[in-house]
């Protein structure tokens, strides 16, 4: 197997936020993590859902509000959240933001 490597001097260059909605841009992708860069139009909200797998979510711009299973939490730039499987989480845009999702798809098994 081919070791891929993924190198992006400055992540806040790549991101794109559109004038309206929504923008996803996958920068990596294997059986075991996916890492998606998002730009988010201010307003703009990701209803309530959840995943099977665990996440974190790191905020390198702007401001907005998370939901994270019962709680309501703000994100602003340099904002760091981990999930773990199946946590009902929503996010709702204040300003423009540039969020980066890594989800972990293939945790190794534990051993225990």
């Amino acid at each position: 197997m081919t070791d891929v490597h993924v190198y992006v001097r400055d992540i806040r260059e790549l991101a794109k936020v559109p004038e309206n909605g929504i923008l996803s841009q996958t920068l990596q992708n294997d059986d075991r993590t996916k890492v998606i860069l998002f730009g988010f139009a201010a307003g703009q909200e990701l209803s309530a859902h959840t995943a099977p797998f665990p996440a974190t979510l790191i905020f390198l711009k702007g401001e907005a509000h998370l939901r994270l299973g019962g709680e309501e939490q703000l994100a602003t730039e340099g904002t760091f959240v981990y999930m773990p499987p199946n946590l009902e989480h929503g996010i709702k845009a204040q300003s423009e933001v540039v969020m980066l999702l890594t989800m972990i798809k293939n945790p190794p098994a534990s051993h225990g």
